[in-house]
């Protein structure tokens, strides 16, 4: 103010303005500091002020120089400082200078002001953007200016361009292209410092047409675009100008008025901008469509007028009616609560508003044009917005929530097939919502699950006839192309193998399906693959329209269905597929022409053609099965060069179809041969034709090799009832031995080229299924190819090995040493497995010293075993053009084959090892020595998937040196963990390697070992078990592996020699630390793991309606399966001592177990680790007492005593009991020392005497054992009785129940009466309890719980000996005393060990009574659980409501000036009501405080410091709300300044202060601009400020303390102004 004056006094006396300009101006080397450019800037004002009165410049200067000079400090002056920002750190004098580039723009001409934009538009055009322009020396010019100061610039200049119509364009075309160019901020700052400042400059006719061009230029970039990033920041601008799209007008305008702007409620592309936002990932977009949805309803309700697009064809996403506006506005107001609902992410928070949902679908009538009041309220797709919502939630409970209510509504669903097929299927594959309910019980269908099949149904039954076969087409294509894990592949499946049987699905259908097949490959849950397979063909059984698919397409599917996991013969798929091709025999399209796979046409005429014939059989399987087998079996003549092996899918799929065809007509022998006559022709020839085309004798063979293969493969049924093999198999004898000649000679030295490497592998196919086939080809092969064939490999061998030391390997040496060695390793592999014949030994011998040299000295073992590990060298070829196809794959894999030529090695050593006996060449310790090191380095070089070769070895060669090699054996050992635990991450090896890795470290003659005897071997033995035991609580089922191996090595199954089986059981002694976590082993595992297992456990009862469960018959990886295991081991044991000496110590560590929980935690919650683990430990007690001794029982019983006085849950306190209870009817003389229990002092014994009363309630069980009957009933009487007296209601429940069984027990009571004493004044005691415990009628909840505890199980219905089973002490007790379901262990698990148990006498499998089973779950103790409705449940929850219909006012000049992530990332309506909180210093205070203003809709919040928003503590109160509310810095120092200027701006300045003249908050109105100053924590508003204050408020006070703290007393303030104004804005509401 005083420089301003300043300036008027100089120019009022005529000074020279040159020299005051002269003085005031600068040089480049020499900036100014602010205040010199505050003087210039206020210089420049005072000349533009003069010069409108009096029509001149001013005193020694004309009109022309003055538009010279301004120009002059605008080039010389301002522009050099401005792109020299970073020299001013503070920004004062930046703004100075843009003040002062204003002023001269204003004075120097169009002319001047439109070569300075035109200058600064290409920054932000993005041609010459800077980001900075501060890192070089001196002045910069107008091109090297930053983004946000060129914005800046822009803003200042406006005013001075906006008469220029074609410079505004163009700096409106700039503005757009910084926005959809540049960074968030920069966007920001354009669209608030260009747009709106532009728009509010031009005149209303103007703005009006500039806003359209805007609105168009947004419109045409989402619709090119309608990507997330855009949509985005087309939201930021439409938000900037929403004070502009709506701002505050008549109630009825024209709309054909120019000077009304454009009304963008009309537009379709403005909503789906919004639809778009609605569901956009970022927070602040969806926020800002809220807000312009909220505002569209707001201008509606406001206007009073009708809304709805012109062109009656358009799609109308919104309309308005205001004959209808009560409805309409209600209506999205309940849209607007459930989308803002949604925001809060919590699953209670959301539910409440969900039947909102279902409200708005009713609104969603017929959509099209036609009359207001016949057209439906909301369009459909407003609710596609709430679903994409909820799915794109990061809370999984509210996606699963979201896709459950969706899936209750398929008939809204079907009004938008392309929403479910592509946005809805992606929601889907998200595993984690497929988790089974709390209430479900184990293998239950996912709740998810069975609401996906029962949509399924319903969905595709409500869409056309004509649009299903497209959606479901899409929906296939869909799945194939999303690589789905193995749960929502499963259950997607599922579902649609439940669809009615149609006419959906053509040759395109089944191709999708093939990819969606390929899909289940990928996943490693092999049971859940499988499942999905079977799924999969039923579906496309019911739902391929027959008419256009061709067989060929129908078994092109069916070749990706595996053998040995889905689609095998003898399976109920098998079945069903046979029945299937039976019944529509005929019916399928046919092909007038097939091409065969060679490119040549083939038929049964001459020229390749098909005869009318062959075409009309064409269409049934048995003439598609000729056709196709004389189609596959011709090929081109043979060219004379070694081709590549034929691809091996042709052959599966014609064998499946062959095997098929068999099945499905029943043939007899003869028909069989004739439909394979020309494949037995063919295999008949190879010995005596040398002119067959290779190709053919591949093509001939693969077929063999697929036939034969899969019809040995029955699911159901023993191979001597199939009469198909047994057809096969005599058929397969006339031409073996052609068959078994051509293979063996080619492999005895003919095979050389690469390509023959992959050949000689389906020879040997073929070789070990002709082996296996009949006793005739086991014993003919013996006696004379194996020694032929062993004798030519091992020729070859030498051979090549001599050559390559001499010179370069060759491609045919090379090739020959891996047929060779491969061809040694099947003869062993088959000669291993069956009888072995001396001829084949005899020629095995010189196998052995094959691998050691029997001429080099024992001691040197590199060149004694020299031939162990060698490989193979990679030759060095040129390929011919011809040859690259075919040769190049094998020489780009040769590294595989060179390890398969190491594997196979191994395979010979395994066999020769094992065999050292027959042999008669027995294997020195020094071969072992050599070969164990070996074997080592083996596992270093080979793959993982064929390493198990080396560990067989290992499992043979480790318990021949354990002794003295021990050093050599803990290190193979190690090296071998090392490699299993490297796989963990690699489940198609992992298993494998596991398996072999268990078998060959945990050899039972290993475990026999003492310590003693290999101290470091036993405890590298007891180190992997226990590394084993951490490795599967992340990795289900490797705990299985070494319990099962272990119970199996212990316990073996037909060994005879009793000294032998000792030995083996003495080893459980040494590691009975497995069995003791085996007993207590149970599913603890993460809550992906736990999804796999629990569908495994829906898919594996499903039975034989999946043909999975048939197929497979791998290891079982169930966390349940070592509990089991064991158990079953422990049941079968006898009354040996070994392993009576097992089970007492294995029941002594199981107390321990018990005791260390105890121990550790006092208390424990129900279904935790402890109360689990301890539950285990009694279970397995309890079955093992039966074969306890009585002495080592009556030594137990004080141990179970103590145990019972420790917390324990229901169920582990009915084991406890139940296990008391039977030991004393083993040991009856023990019932001393349970009176004792009852004497010990009630305040340990509050909770663990009613364990004891439950012993006595089941008196009558062991009361016939006891020797004085009557005086034992006494003791018992006279207990219960004294309990009955106890402060504590449930042990008087307890007592009472004892007391009136006891009492109950006639013979034993009468024989007490009679006694010396008789019962005296006893008797009419006990009659009085009895008869007021009856008499709780009137007691209302004690009558309920007397009640009950006579009802419960373990009182009522139990019986501690009849009960007495596997089933009721593993499932039926868990189930009904409240256990976790998977805890619950299905007695058919136990069956399955069957042959382990035995004839056990001593504990049944399944309980003799059904009782129990017909009981329901639960404790007595608990309170009784009332069934909700879902509106009940749900109706006191915590509801987040934003007061959307505030009135909207644009934000203050100062605002805006604040930092631009808050200030213009505004997107909300907000009040008149600013807050100041510049006195406040505790960020604590301050940040709850930005929370509370922004949720009830201040204008803005002023600080003495923006760098509190940085801050952690003001962070974790502010919850982000700083981004959404305006705020402003200023110092303490300025705050006197600040109120001035806002009481000169109309605001009313109120202050929260104790005063003599405050008043009180519930008298006082607030005006509607009100600032409300804040007081510090301590001193409260200083003095100095008071006198600046309107008004003080205090709050009203009840208690003694005279202070609130300040965030609380701002908060009751704000809400009373937020309260006032609302109460104002609904009295004015029409109709109210």
């Amino acid at each position: 103010m005083s420089l301003s004056v300043l300036v008027q006094a100089l120019l009022s006396s005529g000074s020279n303005l040159d020299l005051l300009f002269h003085s005031l101006c600068w040089t480049a080397d020499a900036p100014p500091d602010r205040d010199r450019v505050e003087a210039l800037a206020a210089l420049v004002l005072g000349l533009g002020q003069r010069a409108e009165p009096e029509g001149e410049s001013g005193p020694g200067l004309s009109l022309e120089g003055l538009e010279g000079r301004m120009e002059s400090i605008i080039w010389d002056q301002c522009v050099p400082l401005l792109s020299s920002r970073s020299r001013d750190p503070g920004g004062g004098r930046t703004a100075a200078v843009l003040r002062l580039l204003g002023a001269c723009a204003a004075l120097c001409g169009a002319a001047g002001t439109a070569r300075l934009v035109l200058s600064v538009l290409p920054v932000l055009q993005g041609l010459e953007a800077r980001e900075g322009g501060d890192s070089q020396d001196g002045p910069l010019g107008p091109g090297q200016l930053s983004v946000e100061l060129a914005v800046e610039v822009l803003s200042t200049l406006v005013p001075s361009l906006c008469s220029d119509e074609d410079l505004t364009r163009r700096t409106l075309i700039a503005a757009l292209s910084c926005i959809q160019i540049q960074p968030e901020a920069l966007a920001s700052r354009a669209a608030v410092g260009v747009l709106l400042v532009l728009l509010g400059c031009l005149q209303c006719c103007r703005s009006s047409r500039t806003l359209d061009l805007i609105l168009d230029h947004l419109y045409a970039w989402h619709s090119r675009n309608p990507s997330s990033a855009v949509t985005g920041r087309t939201l930021l601008v439409l938000t900037v100008l929403s004070d502009r799209l709506f701002h505050p007008g008549p109630l009825h305008p024209n709309p054909s008025d120019p000077l009304c702007g454009p009304d963008p409620r009309l537009s379709p592309r403005f909503w789906r901008i919004v639809q778009d936002g609605l569901t956009h990932r970022d927070n602040g977009s969806r926020k800002r469509a809220l807000f312009l949805l909220k505002r569209c309803v707001t201008r509606s309700v406001e206007t009073g007028c009708p809304c709805s697009p012109g062109e009656p064809a358009e799609e109308v996403l919104f309309w308005w009616d205001p004959q209808r506006s009560r409805s309409l506005r209600d209506l999205w107001e309940d849209y607007v609560l459930v989308l803002e609902t949604l925001e809060e992410n919590q699953i209670h928070v959301v539910r409440p508003v969900l039947n909102r949902i279902d409200v708005l679908i009713q609104t969603t009538g017929g959509q099209g044009p036609g009359p207001a009041s016949s057209r439906a309220l909301l369009h459909p797709s407003w609710l596609l917005c709430v679903y994409q919502r909820m799915f794109h939630s990061e809370n999984k409970s509210l996606m699963r929530e979201g896709a459950k209510h969706l899936l209750q509504r398929p008939q809204f669903a079907a009004s938008f097939p392309k929403f479910i097929v592509g946005p809805f299927m992606d929601v889907l594959s998200d595993s984690s919502l497929f988790h089974r309910a709390a209430a479900q019980r184990v293998g239950a269908c996912p709740e998810l699950g069975e609401k996906l099949r029962a949509f399924m149904e319903t969905f595709f039954r409500i869409l056309r006839l004509q649009q299903r076969g497209a959606v479901l087409l899409q929906l296939i294509q869909h799945l194939g192309k999303q690589r789905l894990c193995a749960v929502p592949l499963l259950f997607l499946t599922r579902a649609l193998c439940s669809l009615p049987p149609a006419p959906l699905l053509g040759a395109d259908g089944l191709r999708a399906l093939r990819e969606v097949l390929r899909c289940t490959m990928l996943t490693h849950q092999v049971s859940l693959r499988a499942a999905a397979q079977c799924f999969l063909l039923h579906s496309a059984l019911c739902l391929t329209d027959l008419t256009s698919v061709t067989l060929d397409d129908v078994f092109s599917l069916l070749v990706h269905f595996r053998s040995d996991e889905s689609l095998r013969r003898g399976t109920p798929l098998w079945t069903q597929l046979v029945v299937w091709l039976s019944d529509n025999e005929g019916r399928f399209k046919i092909r007038p022409e097939v091409v065969g796979p060679d490119g040549v046409t083939g038929g049964v005429t001459d020229g390749g053609a098909c005869s009318p014939a062959s075409v009309q059989h064409h269409g049934s399987v048995r003439g598609f099965v000729q056709w196709e087998i004389e189609a596959f079996l011709q090929v081109p003549a043979s060219s004379g060069v070694s081709e590549r092996l034929p691809d091996p899918e042709e052959a599966e799929k014609l064998s499946r179809a062959v095997l098929l065809c068999l099945d499905l007509e029943r043939w007899g022998p003869d028909g069989v041969e004739v439909l394979l006559r020309p494949l037995l022709d063919t295999l008949s020839r190879l010995s005596t034709n040398a002119y067959l085309p290779q190709r053919k004798t591949d093509k001939s063979l693969q077929l063999l090799l697929g036939i034969l293969g899969k019809s040995a493969q029955p699911a159901g049924g023993g191979e001597e009832a199939d009469e198909l093999l047994l057809t096969l198999r005599k058929l397969l004898l006339k031409v073996e031995d052609s068959i078994q000649e051509f293979i063996l000679r080619r492999l005895s030295g003919e095979l050389q080229e690469l390509s023959d490497v992959q050949r000689a592998g389906l020879y040997l196919s073929v070789l070990v299924l002709l082996h296996n086939a009949s006793p005739r080809s086991r014993g003919h092969m013996q006696r004379s190819h194996f020694p032929k064939l062993t004798r030519s490999s091992l020729k070859v061998l030498q051979q090549e090995a001599q050559q390559e030391a001499q010179q370069v390997p060759s491609v045919h040496g090379q090739v020959k040493r891996a047929v060779a060695m491969a061809s040694l390793a099947a003869v062993c592999s088959l000669v291993q497995l069956a009888e072995q014949w001396p001829e084949t030994l005899h020629a095995m011998t010189a196998l052995l010293y094959f691998f050691f040299s029997p001429n080099s000295p024992e001691g040197s073992e590199d060149s004694y075993a020299k031939n162990i590990n060698q490989t193979l060298l990679k030759p060095l070829v040129a390929l011919n053009p011809s040859d690259a196809a075919d040769q190049a794959p094998v020489l780009r894999d040769w590294g595989r084959v060179a390890s398969q030529f190491i594997r196979d090695q191994w395979i010979c050593l395994g066999f020769l090892v094992k065999s050292t006996a027959a042999l008669g060449s027995p294997v020195s310790s020094v071969m072992l020595r050599t070969m164990l090191r070996c074997s080592v380095e083996a596992l270093a070089l080979l793959p993982s998937d064929l390493v198990l070769p080396v560990l067989a070895f290992m499992e043979t060669a480790l318990p021949q040196v354990a002794l003295s090699e021990e050093e050599l054996c803990v290190e193979a050992m190690r090296r071998s963990w090392e490699l299993v635990q490297g796989l963990s991450s690699n489940p198609n090896d992992f298993w494998p390697v596991l398996k072999g890795f268990v078998l060959a470290a945990f050899h039972y003659k290993l475990l026999e070992l003492k310590d003693s005897e290999a101290p470091r071997l036993t405890a590298i033995l007891k180190q992997i078990s226990r590394e084993l035991l951490d490795l599967s609580q992340s990795k289900s089922g490797v705990f299985n592996v070494l319990v099962e191996h272990c119970c199996r090595a212990w316990l073996p199954v037909g060994v005879e020699d009793p000294d032998q089986a000792e030995r083996r059981f003495s080893a459980a002694l040494s590691h009975i630390n497995i069995l003791v976590e085996a007993c207590v082993y149970g599913p603890v595992f993460r809550r992906d793991q736990r999804l796999i297992q629990e569908v495994q456990d829906y898919v594996e009862q499903l039975g034989e309606e999946c043909s999975a469960n048939m197929v497979l018959t791998g290891d079982s990886r169930d966390e349940q399966f070592p509990r089991v295991c064991v158990v079953s081991f422990l049941l079968c044991l006898q009354h040996h001592p070994l392993q009576v000496e097992l089970i007492q110590r294995l029941v002594l560590r199981l107390l321990e177990k018990d005791e260390d929980i105890s121990r550790s935690k006092v208390r424990y919650y129900c279904n935790s680790l402890q109360h689990r683990v301890k539950n285990r430990v009694w279970q397995t007690l309890l079955l093992l007492l039966p074969r306890l001794s009585q002495g080592f029982l009556c030594g137990l019983l004080q141990s179970v005593f103590s145990a019972a006085f420790c917390s324990n849950q229901a169920s582990v306190k009915y084991l406890m009991e139940w296990t008391m209870i039977l030991i004393l009817l083993r040991c009856p003389l023990e019932v001393e020392r349970l009176w004792p229990c009852f004497a010990t002092d009630q305040e340990k014994t509050r909770s663990s005497v009613c364990s004891f009363l439950s012993v006595l309630v089941h008196f009558s069980v062991f009361l016939p054992e006891l020797q004085d009957q009557a005086a034992q009933w006494l003791k018992a009487l006279n207990v219960a009785l004294q309990w009955c007296f106890s402060h504590n209601f449930s042990v008087r429940l307890y007592a009472l129940l004892a007391l009136k069984r006891l009492w109950s027990l006639g013979g034993v009571r009468a024989e007490a009466e009679r006694g010396p004493g008789g019962l005296g004044g006893l008797s009419s005691v006990v009659r009085t309890c009895l008869d007021q415990a009856e008499a709780m009628q009137s007691s209302g909840n004690a009558n309920k719980n007397w009640s009950r505890i006579q009802d419960h199980f373990f009182f009522h219905s139990f019986h501690p000996v009849r009960d007495l089973s596997v089933e009721t002490v593993f499932h039926t007790f868990p189930s009904l005393s409240e256990l976790a379901d998977d805890e619950w262990i299905r007695v058919e698990k136990f069956e399955k060990f069957e042959k382990l148990l035995g004839s056990s006498e001593r504990v049944e499998l399944r309980n003799r009574s059904e009782d129990l089973k017909l009981l329901p779950p639960g404790d007595w103790v608990q309170e009784e659980k009332g069934e909700q409705t879902p509106e009940e449940r749900w109706a006191e929850v915590q509801k987040k409501i934003i007061p959307w219909r505030l009135a909207v006012q644009a934000p203050g000049p100062d605002l805006q000036l604040g930092p631009p992530q808050r200030a213009l990332h505004l997107g909300k309506p907000h009040g008149g009501l600013l807050v100041v909180a510049s006195l406040i210093n505790k960020a604590t205070n301050l940040g709850g405080l930005c929370r509370t203003c922004e949720i009830f809709g201040a204008s803005g919040l002023v600080l003495d410091s923006l760098r509190h928003v940085s801050d952690k503590h003001f962070l974790s109160l502010s919850v982000s709300s700083e981004l959404w509310l305006p705020l402003l810095e200023v110092k303490p120092a300025e705050l006197a300044r600040f109120l001035q200027q806002k009481k000169s701006e109309g605001f009313c300045i109120v202050g929260a202060e104790q005063t003599a003249n405050s008043r009180s908050l519930k008298d006082f109105l607030f005006p509607q601009k009100t600032l409300l100053l804040l007081g510090n924590e301590r001193e409260g508003v200083p003095a100095d400020l008071l006198q600046l204050l309107d008004v003080c408020v205090e709050i009203p006070q009840q208690g003694v303390v005279r202070s609130l703290n300040v965030h609380v007393s701002a908060a009751l303030l704000v809400w009373e102004y937020t309260r006032q104004h609302l109460d104002q804005q609904a009295s004015l509401e029409p109709g109210t």
